[in-house]
C-alpha cells in the first residue's frame, strides 16, 4: 500500500504542482483573482481524483472488489499528505524559477485595493502593519511549506472521504469482470 500512497501521491503533487505552476506565472494579472483561485481549486480536485482512482484500484485488484472504510481513507489521507508535500514543493521552485516576490506582489495589491475603497489612513497605517507581519512570518520556508501545504490537504480529505465512502460499497462501480476465453 505504500507504494500506491508514493505513486498516486506523486501523480496528484505532480499535476497540481504544474498547474499551479502554469496559473501563477502565465496568466499572472490579466485574470480576476477569484477566477484564478477557482481554477486552481479546480485542478486540484482533478489531481487529487488520483486518490479515488487508487482507492478503486487497491479494492478491485488486491482486495476482491471489496473495500472497508477505514483502510480506505488511510490510502487517501497517505495520497493526500504526499501530493501536498509535492506541492508545497513545486510551489517552492515556481517562486525560485520565476523569481516571484508573491508576498509583497499581495501585501501591495491588497494595500492598494484599500486605498482605491477609500479607506482612512489609520486603516491604511494598520493594514501595512498587518502586511508588515505577514511578509516576515512568510520568509520562514517552514512557515511558507506549511501554509502551501493547507492550501491543498483539506482538499485532500475531502476527496478521501468521498472516495472511501462511496467505494466501500462494493456495488458502486465494481470491478469488471473480464470472461475466460478457453
Amino acid at each position: 500500500m505504500l507504494r500506491k500512497i508514493l505513486t498516486y501521491g506523486l501523480a496528484a503533487g505532480l499535476i497540481s504542482g504544474l498547474a499551479m505552476g502554469v496559473l501563477t506565472t502565465v496568466p499572472h494579472g490579466h485574470l480576476p483573482m477569484a477566477v484564478e483561485m477557482a481554477l486552481g481549486y479546480a485542478t486540484m480536485l482533478v489531481a487529487l481524483s488520483t486518490i479515488f482512482l487508487a482507492v478503486k484500484r487497491h479494492r478491485d485488484t488486491a482486495l476482491g472488489g471489496v473495500i472497508r472504510f477505514w483502510p480506505a481513507l488511510f490510502l487517501g489521507l497517505g495520497i493526500s499528505v504526499v501530493g501536498g508535500v509535492i506541492y508545497a514543493l513545486a510551489w517552492e521552485v515556481t517562486q525560485a524559477l520565476n523569481h516571484m516576490d508573491y508576498v509583497n506582489d499581495y501585501a501591495q495589491a491588497m494595500i492598494s485595493q484599500e486605498k482605491a475603497k477609500g479607506a482612512s489612513d489609520e486603516a491604511l497605517a494598520a493594514l501595512t502593519a498587518e502586511m508588515d507581519k505577514m511578509r516576515a512570518k512568510y520568509a520562514n520556508p517552514f512557515y511558507r511549506l506549511s501554509l502551501t501545504f493547507n492550501e491543498i490537504f483539506p482538499v485532500g480529505v475531502l476527496v478521501s472521504l468521498a472516495s472511501a465512502g462511496l467505494l466501500r460499497n462494493s456495488r458502486f462501480w465494481p470491478a469488471r469482470r473480464t470472461p475466460v476465453l478457453a
